[in-house]
């Protein structure tokens, strides 16, 4: 419970900086994080070419707001980060109330709320307001000031790596560029400190882990430009964001579908008698569709509570961190934990995964005295694991397909282990 309350703690006391996928806001946040965790920064200049993209100029914004015919202020970029469009150029200057209608944004579904928008690559500026403030203004010329800068500068992001047993890797995303939104943006980013806590500590990590914290789409593609040489290390990962709210869990796949760490959240999510719903993957959402485009095809979900867009809060003042309970973050904390935990037990246990030795065509049994009335193997029971021992199938899983027993199957991988044609990955 502890843990609990310190993951809110930390929500609360980021929860008010000013973040976008550049700027000041970011590297505050990295440099509270890595008062927690070792953080290791990377900043990428304006200008440079990551993939199909180039790192826009960095946004800084000092004050923003619009006052009423009256001199009264009645919207103040101080008062709440969200009354501000992100990315929004500078302005100071006197405007009739059609004049600045067009750059007024509010929700008349829910005229008490400010949403959430953003203009970071379309030179634009914008405020958000409640609907029903919005319905009170009247005629008159309005004074808008917005002290913004959009310059050379640079786009940075952190990641946190813990080396295990092996190079191979298990990749956790959080995106970091949503301003004063609790489950969308910040519980990801408290749950990864969490677990990257949780993870220092233990001491039988067969595999690496990799916490990235970037801005979503520009960050992650950013990343993946600047570590072509360890995607190929990456055997499962998660994007984790909205996990605080009181939703139902909502798995994505990834591209592939059936790669380990679908499976495995699948069985978590399933055994643990959690409600919950799986989805296949779609190209739209959160980073997992970076990792997962074509070119990487990385195995990476997402895990959620409620899902992107799926709740009336999303992207609105309503996601604060009222919105947002300990209980829940414990909660989904423990759900990662497990699905980490499962992901390192197969790799350990004997129902677990195996790699064949010879890939391409049956092994000869024959001459290595496995087969037939000479050898003391259960052929069927070698025959199904040889051809589904690709690092891909756990022993249960070919039980399960084959209708054989566990036991005969666990048997004959050890006869196999012990003439070199099997293998642990």
């Amino acid at each position: 419970m502890d843990d609990d309350n310190s993951m809110h703690r930390l929500l609360r006391e980021l929860y008010p900086l000013c973040r976008s996928i550049t700027g000041e806001g970011v590297r505050r946040t990295l440099k509270r994080i890595g008062e927690e965790i070792p953080v290791q920064w990377t900043e990428l200049e304006s200008g440079t070419r990551v993939l199909d993209w180039v790192i826009p100029d960095e946004w800084r914004i000092r004050e923003a707001w619009v006052e009423a015919p009256n001199g009264k202020r009645i919207i103040d970029f101080q008062e709440h980060s969200l009354h501000l469009v992100s990315y929004s150029e500078p302005v100071d200057g006197m405007f009739s109330l059609e004049e600045l209608q067009p750059h007024l944004h509010s929700l008349p579904e829910r005229p008490d709320w400010i949403p959430y928008r953003t203009s970071y690559y379309q030179r634009d500026w914008g405020f958000c307001l409640p609907h029903r403030l919005r319905e009170t203004l009247g005629a008159g010329r309005y004074r808008v000031r917005i002290d913004s800068e959009i310059s050379p500068g640079h786009l940075t992001y952190g990641e946190v790596i813990l080396p295990g047993e092996t190079t191979e890797e298990i990749l956790l995303s959080a995106h970091i560029c949503h301003p004063s939104l609790a489950n969308d943006n910040l519980s990801g980013i408290a749950i990864a400190v969490e677990l990257s806590k949780w993870l220092a500590k233990r001491k039988d990590r067969r595999f690496s882990y990799r916490i990235l914290f970037a801005p979503g789409t520009i960050g992650a593609i950013a990343w993946l430009s600047n570590n072509r040489s360890v995607l190929p290390l990456v055997r499962g990962g998660l994007v984790l964001n909205g996990l605080g709210g009181p939703h139902p869990w909502t798995y994505k796949q990834s591209r592939r579908g059936g790669a380990r760490i679908d499976k495995v959240s699948e069985r978590v999510l399933r055994e643990s008698g959690l409600s919950h719903r799986i989805e296949g993957f779609s190209p739209y959402g959160y980073d997992e569709r970076q990792f997962c485009s074509p070119g990487f095809d990385l195995p990476v979900g997402s895990l959620s509570r409620g899902g992107w867009g799926s709740y009336p809060e999303y992207h609105t003042s309503a996601d604060n961190p009222e919105f947002v309970t300990a209980k829940s973050l414990g909660e989904s904390a423990d759900l990662v934990r497990r699905i980490l935990e499962e992901m390192e037990r197969e790799r350990r246990t004997e129902d677990g995964l195996y790699v064949g030795t010879v890939l391409c065509g049956e092994p000869q049994l024959g001459r290595r005295g496995l087969y037939g009335a000479a050898g003391d193997l259960d052929t069927m029971a070698a025959l199904w694991v040889l051809n589904y021992s690709d690092g891909e199938h756990t022993l249960r899983e070919i039980a399960d397909r084959s209708g054989l027993a566990l036991s005969r199957l666990v048997q004959a991988a050890r006869r196999l282990m012990e003439r070199d044609l099997l293998t642990r990955p």
